[in-house]
């Protein structure tokens, strides 16, 4: 009952009185690749892996562990999990059998998503059936696409197609 009080006789909170700025300055590094409109590489067109990409999947097998990693375009790996680590090398038989390449597709999709990466480019050409391509498949049901979407391009005035803005919320 007292709490109701204090807050029924509480001052109001108006808008002048707020601690937070009125203008908003956004400092996350990737927010112009989240909203689409950040610069993707286009590297030289005699690349063979091609380099147009914010983040890439890249998987490593060495003779000992396999690792693997999101490289961004500018800073180099964000985020890796490797079958050597104490976690996963305690629950696993081999650290390098097909078991070993599912749990890490898992671990690594959680990581993924935790950090905020939802998206990434992928150009690994699994053998079907083989343990790259059960990693991958654990990456994709963990909730990762393996796309990238395409940076927008602000269309002309005359353009019969608009696209959607990304940064603005259609309500369905």
């Amino acid at each position: 009952m007292n709490n109701i009080k204090r807050l029924l006789t509480a001052p109001s909170l108006s808008r002048s009185s707020s601690t937070a700025p009125a203008e908003f300055i956004n400092r996350n590094p990737r927010n112009l690749e989240k909203i689409r409109i950040a610069r993707k590489p286009d590297g030289y067109h005699l690349e063979a892996p091609g380099r147009k990409f914010w983040h890439k999947l890249t998987l490593t097998a060495s003779n000992r562990t396999v690792t693997a990693q999101v490289v961004h375009f500018v800073n180099g790996p964000v985020i890796e999990a490797k079958t050597s680590e104490w976690a996963l090398r305690k629950q696993l038989y081999s650290i390098k059998d097909t078991c070993a390449y599912i749990n890490l597709g898992k671990v690594f999709a959680q990581r993924c998503l935790e950090s905020g990466i939802t998206e990434m480019y992928c150009d690994i050409k699994p053998v079907e059936g083989g343990k790259v391509d059960r990693f991958i498949k654990e990456v994709v049901n963990g909730g990762v696409k393996l796309e990238e979407p395409e940076v927008y391009k602000k269309p002309s005035p005359w353009d019969l197609l608009r696209p959607e803005k990304p940064w603005e919320v259609a309500e369905e």
